[in-house]
């Protein structure tokens, strides 16, 4: 009896006209501004690397403590440090050209000014394929201002899509607000392509020897595990109110360690899947959940990612 070809499944999926041979890409903020994670895994088997957000001039940052542990996950208050867009454009865009893999330039701001500015020069570099509004940053004053108010909302990205002809407007869109899919759908209306949810939850540790916060700035964004079941929620929501109707790729994120949590936010709705926390703890985390998307994938007999993606079968009614 002849044996049927094994044909590996396809992984392949598309952030608007971004197209990336699977939907694995590094969370902003974790992984530099290019190439400083080549040294622990390959970056070219990732369906996009992310970078870490580049603001107009050059910021320091917050005072140290900036991370703190926390039991399943992490809290940070970086307060987007970052070396400007000066720098980035005459040092990094040359590494980025050769990494072979889409790019992503995740992009914060204090004025609707900031964010125009960066993005009209970054839309004209070929390289980088997306800019990531970052609306939504926990751990600067003012940064979740343009993330949790929608007319604002609506204002900025209508604002930063008049500039952004050529490389997909993904908005990153905070936790932070009574519901996501209002924010969501102010940011779809204004021209968003592509939304990635969520970013981290404002949160706080406490030493309690010093009766001080373990953050110098007092605060910072949770993200890790311990968010997971929250993100899923509002990502299923996005996708189910919004992203689905509207035809707009979502890249989850939000405790991503396991091939399984990657297929749960798959069935949630999302298309990409961003890791971030469980980096710092191996590197090549997202290439272990590539291994385990495939197997997964031929388990159930699937040719081919997108057949479970926003696959989630609602609850049964009851009586």
């Amino acid at each position: 009896m002849p044996t049927r070809e094994f044909h590996a499944p396809s992984l392949a999926v598309s952030i608007g006209k971004l197209d990336l041979q699977n939907p694995l890409m590094t969370a902003s903020g974790t992984c530099g501004y290019a190439n400083e994670y080549g040294d622990f895994t390959d970056l070219t088997r990732l369906g996009a690397f992310v970078t870490k957000a580049i603001s107009k001039t050059p910021r320091k940052g917050n005072e140290a403590y900036r991370i703190v542990e926390t039991r399943a996950g992490m809290l940070n208050a970086i307060g987007l440090a970052n070396i400007g867009l000066d720098a980035f454009l005459k040092d990094k865009i040359p590494i980025l050209k050769e990494m072979g893999v889409p790019v992503i330039v995740n992009v914060p701001g204090w004025t609707t000014d900031d964010y125009v500015d960066v993005s009209a020069r970054l839309n004209d570099e070929p390289v980088v394929g997306g800019i990531e509004l970052n609306v939504s940053c926990p751990n600067v004053k003012s940064g979740l201002s343009f993330g949790t108010d929608p007319v604002r909302l609506f204002e900025l990205v209508s604002a930063v899509k008049k500039v952004t002809t050529r490389a997909e407007l993904i908005v990153k869109l905070s936790p932070n607000v009574a519901d996501v899919a209002v924010t969501a759908k102010a940011a779809v209306d204004a021209g968003a392509t592509a939304l990635s949810l969520v970013n981290t939850f404002t949160a706080m540790s406490i030493d309690i020897n010093n009766a001080r916060p373990m953050l110098a700035n007092g605060t910072g964004g949770l993200s890790g595990p311990a968010i997971k079941p929250i993100a899923l929620f509002m990502t299923h929501r996005v996708y189910t109110e919004v992203a689905k109707k509207h035809n707009i790729p979502i890249i989850g994120m939000g405790g991503i360690q396991r091939w399984q949590d990657g297929v749960e936010f798959l069935l949630a709705g999302a298309t990409g899947l961003a890791v971030g926390t469980a980096l710092f703890l191996d590197p090549n985390i997202p290439l272990q959940i590539l291994e385990g998307l495939r197997n997964y994938l031929a388990r159930k007999n699937k040719t081919d990612i997108r057949q479970i993606i926003g696959s989630l079968q609602a609850p049964a009614p009851h009586d």
